[in-house]
C-alpha cells in the first residue's frame, strides 16, 4: 500500500510539471499569434502605441490559458505516460501487482484541482483582465462605440413591475438607445405594464428618457389607459433593479463575467426579457472543466501507457491528440447548438465531456482487463 501512494504521489508530480509546462508552452505560442494579429490591426491607427498593444495582449493570457487548459492536461498527460513507459517504470509498477487504477489516482486528482483552480480561481482574473482588453480594443483597435451601438440602438426590456399588481411585468421598448459619460438614454419609448396574468393595465409612452439610479425616468410622458383618452403626466419614474453596465454586459461577452457572478446576472437578465443562454452555455462550461480536465488526464493515459515492445506506440499517441482534437471540436458543435436553442445549454455542455470520459474508462478497461 506504501508502495503504491509513494509511487502515485511521483506520478502526480511528474505529471503536473508536464502538464504545466505544456499550458505555458501553448498558451505563449497562442499569445504569440494573438499579438501579431493585434500588431497587424493597429498598423492601420498611426495613435494607437505598441505598448497598449502589448497590453491587451497581456490582458488575453488568462483567458488563453483557460481555453488551452484541456489540451495541455492531454499532450503534458501523453508526454508524461509515455516517457514513463518507455523508462518502463510503468511496466515495472504493473508488473509488482499495482493497478493503473492505483497509480492513476494521484494525476487524476491533480487534473481534478487545476480544473478546478482555474474555475474558481482564474476565471475571475481572466474575467476582468478580459473585460478590460474588450475596453481598450473598443477604444482603440475598433471603429464601433460600444456593444449598445453595435446592437442596432433598439432595446427590450422585461422587468418585474409592483407598482400596479402584485406580480406585475413591465415591458420597455426603446427604438434609440445612446450611452454618454456613464449615462444611458433612451428614445422613443414605450412601456407595457401587465398584472399577473398578463393583460395590460397601463401603457406610457414618452419621446425621451434615461436610466437613473434604480429608476427609469421618462420625460414629457403621457399615459393610455383602456377606454379612456391619453393623460399627459410630464416626468414618469418606474422602479428597476438594472444599471448601465449590466445592460451593457447583457450585450457583452459572457468571458467577461466571473464564474461568481454569473448566476446572479443570469436570474437579472431572465427578469429583463434579455436571452440568457450564451451565459448559461459558459457557466455550464465553467463547472465542466474540473471534470473534462481529469477526462483528458484519463485519456492521455489510456493512449500513451502502451508498452513500446508491443509497437505502434506513434500510432497510439496519435490516436490520442485526435481524440482529443475530435472532443475538441464536438464541444464546439454542441456548444453551437446550445447557443441556437436547439439543445438545453446544460446538455451542450456536460454531454462532450460525458462522452470523453467514457471513451477514457473504456480504454483504461481494455487496457488493463482486456
Amino acid at each position: 500500500m506504501t508502495v503504491s501512494v509513494t509511487l502515485s504521489f511521483y506520478i502526480a508530480r511528474q505529471f503536473t510539471l508536464a502538464v504545466m509546462a505544456m499550458v505555458l508552452s501553448l498558451t505563449g505560442l497562442v499569445s504569440l499569434f494573438d499579438f501579431i494579429d493585434l500588431l497587424r490591426r493597429a498598423a492601420t491607427r498611426p495613435n494607437v502605441p505598441t505598448s497598449l498593444v502589448s497590453e491587451i495582449a497581456g490582458l488575453h493570457v488568462p483567458y488563453f490559458m483557460i481555453e488551452i487548459l484541456p489540451f495541455g492536461v492531454l499532450l503534458g498527460g501523453i508526454v508524461c505516460f509515455w516517457r514513463l513507459t518507455r523508462s518502463s517504470e510503468l511496466i515495472v509498477a504493473r508488473a509488482a501487482g499495482i493497478s493503473a487504477w492505483q497509480f492513476l489516482t494521484g494525476p487524476l486528482a491533480c487534473a481534478l484541482l487545476i480544473g478546478g483552480l482555474a474555475t474558481a480561481a482564474l476565471s475571475p482574473l481572466s474575467s476582468l483582465m478580459y473585460r478590460r482588453a474588450e475596453t481598450l480594443d473598443n477604444v482603440y483597435l475598433r471603429s464601433g462605440g460600444g456593444p449598445l451601438d453595435l446592437s442596432g440602438g433598439a432595446l427590450w426590456i422585461r422587468q418585474a413591475d409592483t407598482g400596479l399588481a402584485p406580480h406585475g411585468v413591465a415591458i420597455l421598448h426603446a427604438r434609440g438607445v445612446h450611452v454618454q459619460a456613464g449615462v444611458l438614454e433612451i428614445s422613443g419609448v414605450s412601456v407595457f405594464r401587465l398584472d399577473d396574468t398578463d393583460h395590460m393595465i397601463l401603457r406610457v409612452e414618452a419621446p425621451r428618457g434615461r436610466l437613473g439610479r434604480g429608476v427609469w425616468v421618462l420625460e414629457d410622458a403621457r399615459t393610455i389607459r383602456a377606454d379612456h383618452l391619453p393623460q399627459p403626466v410630464g416626468r414618469f419614474v418606474m422602479a428597476t433593479d438594472l444599471t448601465v453596465a449590466r445592460v451593457q454586459e447583457s450585450f457583452a461577452s459572457p468571458d467577461t463575467l466571473s464564474v461568481w457572478a454569473l448566476p446572479g446576472f443570469i436570474a437579472l437578465l431572465d427578469r429583463s426579457g434579455f436571452s440568457s443562454i450564451r451565459h448559461r452555455l459558459h457557466f455550464q462550461s465553467l463547472l465542466t472543466l474540473p471534470i473534462l480536465a481529469g477526462t483528458m488526464a484519463l485519456v492521455a493515459a489510456g493512449f500513451s501507457m502502451r508498452p513500446t515492445r508491443r509497437g505502434g506506440v506513434a500510432r497510439m499517441i496519435g490516436g490520442g491528440v485526435a481524440a482529443g482534437f475530435a472532443l475538441f471540436t464536438i464541444s464546439k458543435v454542441a456548444a453551437q447548438f446550445g447557443e441556437s436553442g436547439a439543445m438545453p445549454p446544460l446538455l451542450a455542455a456536460w454531454a462532450p465531456t460525458g462522452a470523453g470520459l467514457c471513451l477514457a474508462v473504456s480504454l483504461l478497461l481494455h487496457l488493463e482487463d482486456g
